[in-house]
């Protein structure tokens, strides 16, 4: 397990390091993910390999969610006094993400749909 941690962790942190270069405005835990997705997609890192950590963080995600639950505790009168505008700009931002996610979806799946028609007639 320790061989699983450890791609899992070294991703992070050559993740992290790219994000300390000033002109990455990414976080290093997205650089990570990308560094992780294009190892597995290369073959580089076989999946089975990571199978058991990822699936054993994924039953405990709950577990990383307790401390930022615990920091808002400290925030609730700034948050009571701001409910409406973080409201709005919660149910605006969700409204925007499903928006511009099922338009990409539509266009992307229709340029994939169009490339492999042309590929068909083609032969």
């Amino acid at each position: 397990m320790a061989k699983q941690f450890g791609i899992i962790f070294g991703c992070l942190a050559l993740g992290e390091l790219l994000a300390l270069i000033p002109w990455l405005n990414i976080p290093g835990s997205i650089w990570g993910m990308l560094i992780l997705t294009l190892l597995l997609e290369r073959k580089i890192v076989n999946p089975e390999t990571i199978r058991p950590v990822c699936r054993f963080l994924i039953s405990n995600m709950a577990f990383f969610f307790v401390p930022p639950g615990v920091a808002l505790m400290l925030y609730f009168d700034i948050i009571a006094a701001e409910w409406l505008p973080i409201t709005v700009a919660t149910v605006i931002s969700i409204l925007l993400v499903l928006l511009v996610t099922g338009h990409l979806h539509q266009f992307l799946h229709n340029r994939l749909k169009r490339h492999n028609h042309g590929k068909r007639t083609s032969k």
